[in-house]
């Protein structure tokens, strides 16, 4: 791997994605809103910054996402279902990599191994829901996760050897999921980063289009 493109690259995630690849040696490319003023929801936005980049990248690593938005968190029950709220989520956790993915036909080359990451998440799984809960965040997943695998499939007909998959990085010590992580085990951006990046080197193009853990082990849809 010699190029890499890192969406979000000021979160936590992000940042730490970014400097593990450096440390490699592989030459990052971060874009973040706060740095290059990208608004993943905006497609006028996304054309102007990711137009201007020529690539090729191996590897495009989208790392944004939001669990709480406008100060609404997490549906608990119906009765706390805000359409305002599932628009949202929507926007930040689906049409953003969407958006992001739209350019990827043009950044990632042709003649060679190359992926393209999303981060998803493990409540976006329809098959491992057991606890209920979280309607619109899980639901953003869940459709980010139709993008992903159904861009796999186009991706396949012109980039032959690419990989396009839904990542979960397990739940990570950073800002998105400080007010949620009681209970759960958490790891530093730090590690997460390796784990990430350790089963995105183990990917063949025959893993396009599904959705792994931070193991490497496959999450049901």
């Amino acid at each position: 791997m010699e190029n890499a493109l890192i969406i979000g690259a000021s979160g936590g995630i992000g940042q730490a994605v970014g400097a593990a690849l450096s440390a490699r040696g592989v030459t990052v490319t971060g874009l973040s809103r706060s740095g290059e003023g990208l608004d993943v929801t905006d497609p006028a936005s996304v054309d102007r910054v990711l137009g201007g980049r020529e690539g090729p990248f191996d590897l495009i690593f989208v790392a944004t996402g939001a669990l709480e938005l406008n100060g609404r968190g997490p549906e608990k029950a119906l009765g706390q279902l805000s359409a305002e709220a599932m628009v949202d989520q929507f926007r930040t956790n689906c049409v953003g990599p969407a958006l992001i993915l739209r350019h990827a036909p043009r950044l990632l080359p042709r003649d060679r191994r190359c992926v393209f990451a999303a981060l998803s998440a493990r409540v976006g799984s329809i098959g491992d829901n057991r606890k209920g809960g979280w309607y619109s965040y899980r639901t953003a997943k869940a459709a980010l996760n139709q993008v992903l695998h159904t861009g796999a499939i186009e991706l396949a007909r012109s980039h032959r050897r690419a990989i396009c998959v839904a990542l979960h990085p397990g739940t990570v010590d950073t800002a998105l999921t400080g007010k949620y992580a009681k209970g759960h085990p958490t790891v530093p951006p730090g590690e997460a980063a390796r784990n990430l990046l350790d089963v995105i080197d183990g990917l063949t193009p025959g893993d396009s289009g599904r959705f792994f853990d931070w193991r490497g082990e496959r999450v049901e849809w």
